[in-house]
């Protein structure tokens, strides 16, 4: 019963996954299409980010 369950609790969290993921998605397409930010700015800032160290990421995110 105990494997039942985990299998209904990992298929809860793909589509869990699922929706932030085409949330996010679709802020960053409507950002683009309001040209707030280009999609040039947007691979920047993603492979800046992507290269940053946990502890950099963390000092980011507390403004320290």
């Amino acid at each position: 019963m105990n494997q039942v369950n985990l299998v209904g609790q990992i298929g809860d969290l793909k589509e869990i996954d699922y929706r932030n993921t085409l949330a996010i998605a679709t802020l960053i397409e409507l950002l683009i299409e309001k040209n707030v930010i280009t999609r040039q700015e947007f691979a920047r800032k993603s492979y800046y980010l992507d290269n940053m160290s946990l502890e950099e990421l963390k000092q980011l995110r507390t403004g320290c």
